[in-house]
């Protein structure tokens, strides 16, 4: 059977030809894969020569040449994972249950090698002078293979192997769950007067939903650009409930997909594998190679936001009570279903301003030309559509992008809008990794978004809000961070830096959504074409920081709650939905209900990489307003300063520790005052 894995790529830019790609291409590419994987090992171990940098390190990497023979694997993994998470189906999620435990069994194969991990060893402990990059490269390597358990004994590598299967098919299973949860609900509502306060675009959007599922009357779900706006807009106060507590709940119900016990034990084999490598915890061991280096400092940041924010939170949560009253009665009681209405009411009557009324001006189509304009603006770099490169759903667009010299930059992927095998959210991956090859080609790479953005109707566009326009942007700096990459090894290119560092690319692209030069360039009238006023501009930057408290509060809540699993020491049997309510108090001022749960939905820290590292993402928003501080000093979209920030930090992926990439673009420290002053905190 021909197997477009096992050749060369005849597509543009060889790009994967998904039009060519079928499921049971996979599983063949995946075992032979994984036999060429072993078979470069054996000849690693085996050279006769003594072991070097050359010989050794880098061909372990497989990353100075783009080999085809021995690339295999990682090609058919890089399609497969990223498939199953934008476009999967029930065969993709039964083939990669098959798939995962042979997958991980392999890379526990090699960093448990005795033999490799001796010529690694060797090289670590005496090498020719090395570049900074081939040092950084050399400590990756060793200290991977370490903190996988190679100088374990025998019996400790076993019980590591067993450990890191299971935690690895529990993750998958983790995910599968709750992609089932959120595809398996739907409210249908068939009385339109239970349509009440929803605006024309969400009622639209839900008939073409029920259409879709050959339904009368009107679908919502729990994917966002559904489910946000029905709990802003709806005034059917049970159906709010309804909706809230479906999203909430997800995973907890006494079915298949029941996420509480797979939670307790990913938590409890983290805890066992981080202790069998010498660890107190599992924080203490992802820490370890983090900016914040140790649990005290996460701590540190998380209180010291607590302290800023929390007593602006308590007012912001006494002004949407007071709110609430005025129009429902003294003895109305908030309830979580509640918050997202009257904050809602409460912006109109501060502000005068809602999602809806943006909505008009931020047309897709536009949206797309003002982000990658901005992108123009600051680096020189230009967008081209390109519709022969193969992609794997209609809704996604490819682009190839063009340096400010004219020459090839990267491959772009856009998947804008939710589906039935679409996980939620939104995310940034790459199809194809940046490297210098041992003749000097610069092999560029292929990056990837996908979001969950509000869908066209058969009367309008996609119309976004600014909150989605913002998701656009942040994962539109995540993948800036993937096609500026310029370094030697694909290992340490574009994202592959330091947790609490990689958001600093993406939550700073996310500044540029309120300022009126940018949105002068592309947020016009759908209908009539006119601009965005600027009197609209003026309110949405008025009211930038409505409820930002609140918002700083949630994220620092879901940091604790992160850190409360994994500092822990000893084995977890507590009961998840009490502990969880427990461990993230200190930042709670909302009411709590005694069967909601987080955790069993948190995908970020059970199955994402973000375990023992939530907080990344309030580590990284100082990181990021300190630096659009600096652009704000030396003008938004002064070249001179973007060409800095991306010669600095933006292309330098891991090369370097990420402290001193920081400091080379702003000249200092970073400091939190940039933060506190963007949102109103301090003076």
């Amino acid at each position: 059977m021909s197997n477009p894995f096992f050749e060369k790529y005849k597509t543009p830019h060889e790009t994967i030809p998904f039009n060519e790609i079928r499921l049971e291409h996979f599983e063949p590419a995946f075992l032979e894969g994984i036999r060429r994987s072993e078979e470069q090992i054996e000849l690693i171990i085996n050279n006769p020569e003594p072991p070097t940098f050359d010989n050794t390190i880098i061909t372990e990497q497989f990353s100075e040449e783009q080999d085809e023979y021995y690339g295999l694997l990682d090609k058919v993994s890089t399609a497969f994972f990223n498939l199953l998470s934008a476009e999967t189906n029930d065969d993709m999620e039964q083939l990669a249950q098959k798939m995962q435990p042979i997958l991980t069994k392999h890379e526990n194969d090699i960093t448990l090698n005795k033999r490799l991990f001796e010529r690694i060893k060797a090289v670590y402990d005496n090498h020719r002078e090395l570049t900074s990059e081939e040092q950084m490269l050399l400590e990756n390597v060793y200290e991977g293979f370490e903190r996988s358990g190679a100088l374990l004994d025998e019996e400790g590598k076993e019980k590591l192997r067993k450990l890191s299967e299971e935690a690895s098919m529990l993750s998958l299973m983790f995910s599968q769950n709750l992609l089932k949860e959120n595809k398996a609900f739907t409210l249908h509502i068939t009385d339109e007067q239970d349509l009440a306060g929803l605006p024309e675009t969400q009622r639209t959007a839900a008939r073409e939903a029920a259409k879709e599922r050959d339904m009368e009357g009107w679908v919502f779900t729990l994917d966002s650009p559904s489910y946000g706006p029905f709990m802003q807009y709806a005034e059917n106060r049970t159906l709010r409930e309804k909706m809230y507590m479906a999203r909430n709940t997800e995973c907890t119900h006494d079915n298949e997909s029941n996420n509480i016990e797979i939670c307790k034990r990913l938590v409890n084999l983290r805890r066992e594998m981080a202790q069998l490598l010498g660890y107190e915890s599992y924080a203490d061991y992802v820490l370890k190679k983090r900016m914040a280096s140790n649990k005290q400092n996460v701590y540190k940041l998380l209180y010291e936001l607590i302290a800023a924010y929390k007593p602006h939170a308590l007012i912001e949560r006494q002004e949407l009570l007071a709110k609430a009253k005025a129009m429902e009665g003294d003895d109305f009681e908030l309830q979580p279903w509640d918050s997202a209405y009257y904050s809602h009411k409460l912006q109109l009557e501060k502000y005068n301003v809602d999602s809806e009324m943006v909505r008009p001006y931020l047309e897709l189509s536009k949206v797309i030309s003002g982000v990658f304009g901005l992108a123009t603006r600051l680096y020189g770099i230009t967008f081209r559509e390109n519709a022969d490169i193969p992609v794997y759903h209609p809704d996604v667009k490819a682009y190839e992008v063009y340096d400010k010299d004219g020459s090839f930059l990267a491959v772009f992927y856009a998947d804008f809008h939710p589906r039935k095998g679409k996980q939620g959210g939104a995310w940034m991956t790459e199809y194809k990794g940046q490297c210098i090859t041992k003749k000097g080609v610069n092999e560029r790479p292929h990056v990837s978004v996908v979001m969950n953005l509000t869908k066209p109707t058969e009367e309008k566009p996609a119309l976004l809000t600014l909150g989605e326009v913002e998701t656009f942007l942040h994962e539109f700096g995540h993948s800036l961070h993937g096609m500026f990459a310029n370094t030697r090894f694909e290992s340490l290119s574009g994202t592959s830096v330091w947790w609490d560092f990689v958001e600093l690319p993406s939550q700073f692209m996310e500044n540029f959504s309120l300022e009126k030069e940018f949105l002068h360039t592309f947020a016009f009238h759908y209908e009539t074409g006119e601009p965005m006023p600027d009197e609209l501009i003026d309110r949405l930057i008025a009211g930038r920081n409505y409820m930002c408290a609140c918002g700083c509060l949630r994220q620092v809540s879901f940091g604790l709650l992160d850190m409360a699993y994994y500092t822990k020491t000893e084995a977890f049997n507590d009961d998840i939905i009490t502990f969880e309510k427990n461990a993230w108090k200190d930042a709670i001022i909302d009411k709590q209900l005694p069967n909601t749960c987080m955790t069993v939905q948190f995908s970020h820290i059970m199955a994402g990489g973000y375990s023992a590292g939530y907080y990344s993402y309030k580590w990284a928003e100082v990181l990021d307003a300190d630096a659009f501080a600096v652009f704000k000093h030396e003008g938004i979209f002064n070249r001179e300063t973007a060409q800095r920030f991306r010669d600095c930090i933006l292309s330098k992926g891991g090369t370097e520790h990420p402290a001193v990439l920081y400091r080379r673009f702003k000249g200092a420290e970073p400091s939190i005052d940039a933060l506190l002053e963007r949102n109103g905190i301090k003076k």
